[in-house]
């Protein structure tokens, strides 16, 4: 099975058959293994009716019973034997397919960091939610085929050669019967493909809905909304279960086809030898091996319906997983070298310029517009941003990030201890991590938890209130101590005396390095060097706060509220 550290491979993205083969080839001895075991389990259950016809004919019928027990003893000992076979066949089939799960795992897991902030542009959270919680499994359990689906493929034809030393008539009715069988299930398994598909697409949709919903439930409370968008989620949920009905209905089909087909096929294969036998034409021996033979291709012939129906969910699934990793991450060409320090960041688009070295705080009517120039200037899509003269989107990735640092308000929190959590991977000492919490007024969040910093913070930080989580978001940016900060409505969920607060030693903690806040808050926009007041995504005016405010009507509608008298 592959370890959590070795590499997965590069995944056949061609499409989903070609994906599905890439993880048999993946692990090709133990597939083989799969498959040699469980056709040699299937060969040797086939051989007990042979076995069975010789003791009847053998010694039962003439009186031998050396000669019987004699063969009885022969099926005992192939009996255990194959018993055995089973035990290893379906341990190995069970590390085939979480080989297959956990490769296809570390596949996506890797794709998705490699795709970074591009992904949020380009698959939506449900479909990745979809793609983990569902296709994983169902691309894990079409891989049975390399088992059992072999060896069913081998035991029919083995069956249907012994048939033919029985009776051609028996053994053309066996030959002919899987093909008249496919022929009936084959549309179904297409039409339920459709079905499926588009069931996962659905799935995927409400997916997002309710990560979005859980995420903005208070606000919507707060708002009224709550039951508006209840309403409509309970309609998509709806339309999703309607979906589903219709999957179950083409799937219930396939399956009750995959057992009863076989079973009436091989009924009429049943009749036919009992008229043979009545007629004389084969032995009491050879009816009875008939018999057995009839009991053990009712499994195979089942299961290649149930394969094929598996290798349908299981072709729809790896398309999605496929989709994903066709996905690209935006193209690093940079080649040119960094500025060797501080330097200035200049947006063309908006006439943005952020001066190295000074608090530089942008306030928009629609956050939106100060959020794409945060998002251009630390180049999270297409840029014109020039850095110290240089394009920015000319400079290696890895440089700008390892410089420029953009701190969203929503960014994700993920499980595990509050120190590990703002760390972020790094190593914090002490003292580092204590002046991000002071600089963030984020004491009382760690005097709230019981074991303090070492406390466990639920994912998404839902163990933490609103103001809380904007803290702790804060003090991760802080203690990365990056050249360039560049935060986004840092405190727009705290109450105006830890606004303040942390307005003032923010600053602070950020004397002589490059930081650009988006806030329209008097509380935070009086502590910067410089406000530029954007209008239309473009520098409307800028200045100081207090000479924006008298000067400037527009930027004074925006800003002013209660607290602009002790502004001032």
């Amino acid at each position: 099975m592959i370890d959590a550290y070795e590499d997965p491979g590069t995944p056949d993205t061609r499409g989903g058959w070609w994906y599905l083969w890439w993880l048999v080839l993946r692990q090709r001895g133990r597939s083989a293994a799969g498959a040699a075991l469980g056709s040699v389990w299937m060969v040797l259950l086939a051989a007990q009716p042979y076995l069975m016809a010789r003791a009847v004919d053998d010694g039962l019928v003439p009186g031998r019973l050396g000669v019987l027990a004699g063969w009885t003893g022969v099926m005992f000992v192939l009996g255990s034997v194959n018993a055995w076979l089973s035990i290893m066949r379906h341990r190995t089939m069970t590390r085939v397919r979480m080989d297959a799960n956990f490769r296809t795992v570390k596949v996506v897991v890797g794709h998705v960091v490699r795709l970074g902030a591009t992904l949020p542009r380009r698959a939506g959270t449900g479909e990745v939610v979809t793609i983990g919680v569902g296709d994983v499994q169902t691309i894990a359990q079409a891989l049975t085929v390399v088992g059992p689906g072999v060896g069913s493929a081998v035991v029919y034809v083995l069956v249907a050669g012994l048939l033919l030393t029985v009776s051609i008539p028996l053994a053309a009715v066996v030959t002919l019967g899987l093909p008249v069988i496919a022929l009936v299930t084959g549309p179904l398994t297409l039409r339920l493909q459709g079905a499926e598909s588009a069931y996962r697409e659905r799935q995927g949709v409400l997916a997002a809905r309710i990560g979005d919903l859980a995420g903005g439930l208070r606000v919507l409370n707060g708002l009224g909304g709550k039951g508006l968008f209840a309403d409509a989620f309970r309609k998509d949920s709806q339309r999703l279960r309607a979906q589903g009905y219709r999957v179950g209905a083409v799937a219930s089909w396939v399956q009750a086809l995959g057992v009863g087909l076989p079973t009436l096929f091989l009924s009429v294969v049943t009749w036919l030898a009992a008229r043979l036998a009545a007629q004389g034409s084969i032995s009491i021996g050879e009816l009875v091996s008939v018999y057995g033979y009839v009991a053990v291709l009712i499994g195979p012939v089942a299961f290649l319906v149930q394969m094929t129906y598996d290798l349908n969910r299981g072709v729809v699934a790896a398309r999605r997983v496929v989709r994903l990793l066709r996905l690209e991450p935006e193209p690093d060409e940079g080649t040119l070298p960094a500025p060797e320090g501080p330097a200035e960041l200049h947006d063309p688009a908006s006439g943005v310029r952020v001066v190295p070295g000074r608090l530089t705080a942008l306030a928009a009517a629609r956050p939106a517009e100060a959020t794409a120039v945060v998002d251009r200037l630390g180049r999270f899509g297409p840029t014109d941003v020039t850095w110290g003269g240089v394009r920015l989107d000319a400079v290696p990735l890895a440089d700008v990030r390892g410089r420029i640092l953009v701190a969203d308000n929503e960014a994700d929190l993920f499980a595990g201890p509050l120190r590990d959590v703002v760390a972020a991977g790094r190593p914090a000492a002490e003292a580092a991590l204590g002046r991000a919490l002071y600089a963030a007024a984020a004491e009382d969040v760690v005097r709230g938890l019981p074991d303090g910093p070492d406390s466990t913070v639920a994912g998404q930080g839902r163990s933490l209130s609103g103001g809380q989580r904007q803290r702790v978001r804060l003090v991760r940016a802080l203690l990365a101590d990056p050249e360039v900060l560049l935060a986004v409505e840092p405190t727009s969920a705290l109450d105006a005396h830890t606004e303040a607060t942390v307005a003032r030693r923010l600053r602070e903690a950020r004397e002589g390095r490059t930081t650009v806040v988006t806030s329209t808050s008097p509380l935070v926009l009086d502590r910067a060097d410089t406000v530029l007041f954007l209008v239309d995504g473009k520098v409307a005016a800028s200045g100081p706060h207090r000479r924006l405010l008298a000067q400037e009507p527009g930027y004074r509608a925006l800003v002013a509220r209660d607290t602009e008298g002790a502004v001032r």
